[in-house]
This record gives structure tokens, C-alpha cells and sequence, in this order.
């Protein structure tokens, strides 16, 4: 059995599924927040318990009473932690949602980890660690001490935490540095949607820093076969002294946002009304995944392309409006 947090958000939900399709059964927690539309989440999760071998709870992951009532005396082979307070601009807003998801919660997951042994803990990180490090392409190597959102400080802590857990209590932990995932079932939070959204109501997108910015743009699907090699990890944790690994998951692949722009207007058959902005407070100008390390030692292969992501993702929003509108 698999225990997974965040099941009802956009990667959870697709991880989940496929654990679900891959003959694993999961018990998972979400807390249902109220960060952008319930409903979304609502329909994830309801597509999620049509499976019998499915379980949920509402549950908040800082509270750790409630994490151990959801498991209900069951010890998971493994855990699969990606709940959190996403968002980095709603970080500057509300700096504590994020201290209590993702600081307060990441310390219950690890203290659940080591109070039932799980052989292998696997949990949500950030591109945002890199911060202000404009090396390309960002390496697990490089520094990740300057950061420039909250958010990014939250995913940089929470590695610190898992390190110092994993060498206090052996635990085995890995950590996955996300880039820009896109695609159905996403969050309307994220730049893909939002222009989405605007153009095909025919109203105004804004493009930040006049779009001179570019993203290493990950589909789910290879997002997802990352996670699921993530939890199947061997060598990191085999190896004395480092049960501890992380990992970029990233396209390697970056694209500039005029691209992301033009890309949607062609998938949804319309033009966008543009207006042009500064660079946001708390935002990088480009990302880009190394993903050399992944590649090596947990056979991580990204192969859809910006074009073929977006028309998915197109098709899916189109349909997905007709049924909630």
C-alpha cells in the first residue's frame, strides 16, 4: 500500500492513477483547500474513487492525529508526498499558509515516515530552489541558497529537513525538483490555463517582463513516470550514507513564453489580446532542468513535446468547460 498526500491536486491526482492503474493500493489525504476552485479538485478526486482499490480522507498534513486516523493502523510500503501550498506570488500574499503546509506539514510527513519505518519516503521539491542562480541549465549541484519567493525558501527547507532526517534516522528519502508541469487536469493558478482561460474569452492576457522569459515546460505524463521511478529507487538509498537524493524532473527542453502564447492561440483556434508588464516580484526570467542526474540513475526520459502538450491540454480544457460551465 502506497500512502499519499495532495491526491485531489493536479500532480497527486496523476500520480495516484497511475499507481492505481500499476495494480498498487493508496490510501490518500488532501485538505481540500480553497486556493483556487474546490470543484476541480472535486472532480479529480471523484475520478479517483471510482477505483476500488482507492481510499481517502480529508486531511490536513500538519496535523498529525489525522494522518495516522487515515492510515488507520496500516504501515505503507511507501509514501508519496505531494501536498503542499503551491503558488509563488500567493507566497508574498500569505507567507503563512505556506510556514504551515509546506514547513509544519513536510515536519509531520517525515516524523510519520520514521514512526512507521517506511522503506522509502518520495516528496514534491521545487525548481524554485534555484532562486536567483541564473546558471543554465540548474544542476543539483549548484547552489540553491539565494532564494526569491517564500515558496522557494519552503521547498529549499524542506530538502534541509529530509536531509537532516535522513542522516539522524536513516531514513530514505528522495526529492524531486519540479519545472513548470502543465497539462489536464492542471491548476488554473498557472500561466498556461490563465491564458487559456482569457483567450478563449476573448479577453486580455498579461505577459510578464514584456516576455522576455522562457520555461523548461514538463508534460504530466513524463512527470509521472519520473515520480513512479522515484519511488522504485534502489541504488541512492542502497548506498551507506546517502539515503537522501534529489532530482530534477524537467523537460531540458526550455521555451520562451511567446511560444507557450502562440502555441495555445493555435490549439484553441483564437488570437490573444496581449498586455505587456514588468517582471513580477518573486518570479525568475528562465528556467531549465539538468536532468542528467534522473536520466543516469532513474531512467527519466521526457518526450513530449511543448506542441503536442499544449493540444492536449487544449483539448482537455475545451471539454472540461462545457462540463462545468
Amino acid at each position: 500500500m502506497i500512502f499519499a498526500t495532495g491526491v485531489a491536486g493536479f500532480i497527486g491526482y496523476h500520480c495516484t492513477k497511475a499507481l492505481l492503474s500499476e495494480g498498487h493500493r493508496v490510501i490518500g489525504v488532501d485538505n481540500l483547500n480553497d486556493y483556487y476552485p474546490t470543484n476541480l479538485k472535486r472532480a479529480r478526486l471523484a475520478a479517483l474513487e471510482k477505483h476500488h482499490a482507492f481510499s481517502f480522507s480529508e486531511c490536513d498534513i500538519a496535523d498529525p492525529a489525522g494522518l495516522r486516523n487515515a492510515l488507520g493502523g496500516e504501515r505503507p510500503e511507501a509514501i508519496l508526498h505531494l501536498a503542499a501550498q503551491a503558488g509563488v506570488r500567493y507566497s508574498i500574499e500569505e507567507p503563512r499558509a505556506y510556514a504551515h503546509a509546506n514547513l509544519n506539514g513536510h515536519l509531520e510527513i517525515l516524523e510519520l515516515a520514521r514512526d512507521v519505518e517506511a522503506a522509502h519516503t518520495v516528496y514534491a521539491s521545487s525548481s524554485s530552489v534555484y532562486g536567483a542562480n541564473e546558471k543554465a541549465p540548474s544542476s543539483e549541484l549548484d547552489p540553491t541558497h539565494d532564494q526569491v519567493s517564500f515558496y522557494g525558501a519552503t521547498k529549499k527547507s524542506n530538502e534541509v529537513m529530509s536531509n537532516a532526517y535522513a542522516q539522524l534516522y536513516g531514513l530514505p528519502l528522495t526529492g524531486l525538483r519540479f519545472f513548470t508541469v502543465y497539462g489536464p487536469w492542471g491548476r488554473p493558478d498557472m500561466a498556461y490555463w490563465l491564458f487559456a482561460e482569457k483567450i478563449f474569452a476573448n479577453q486580455e492576457i498579461e505577459i510578464f517582463n514584456n516576455g522576455e522569459m522562457s520555461r523548461d515546460f514538463t508534460f504530466i505524463d513524463d512527470i509521472v513516470s519520473g515520480v513512479l521511478a522515484a519511488l522504485d529507487r534502489s541504488k541512492a538509498i542502497s548506498e551507506p550514507g546517502e539515503p537522501h537524493r534529489v532530482y530534477n524532473l524537467g523537460n531540458d527542453q526550455p521555451e520562451a513564453l511567446m511560444t507557450l502564447v502562440n502555441t495555445i492561440e493555435t490549439h484553441l483556434g483564437r488570437d490573444a489580446k496581449k498586455k505587456f508588464l514588468p517582471m513580477q516580484q518573486g518570479d525568475v526570467k528562465k528556467t531549465w532542468a539538468d536532468i542528467s542526474r534522473a536520466r543516469a540513475e532513474l531512467g527519466y526520459s521526457p518526450s513530449t513535446s511543448l506542441d503536442d502538450g499544449i493540444s492536449a491540454f487544449c483539448r482537455w480544457f475545451l471539454d472540461y468547460r462545457k462540463s462545468f460551465s
